[in-house]
């Protein structure tokens, strides 16, 4: 239980620092740290052999999702 309530303030904490930076390119690792948190939850309060597989759907998905956010923010693929 202890882990949980750790997760829990890490992503808490998360929230707030991605809510007052001003900045997106300092946003964005506040927000894969709340995915992440997310995902290690669910595994930690879904008392169920399939949590894993469902947390690591979530994970998949919302790590391409910031990958896709970075780089549409970098500019993308740039052709010539």
């Amino acid at each position: 239980m202890i882990a949980l309530y750790l997760v829990a303030v890490i992503a808490v904490f998360a929230v707030i620092r991605a809510t007052i930076e001003k900045n997106t390119g300092r946003k964005l690792p506040y927000v894969n740290v709340m995915n992440f948190a997310i995902a290690g939850a669910l595994v930690m309060l879904l008392d169920h052999p399939l949590s894993i597989v469902a947390a690591a759907a979530y994970f998949v998905g919302s790590t391409l999702e910031a990958n896709a956010i970075a780089s549409t923010y970098a500019g993308g693929v740039r052709r010539e």
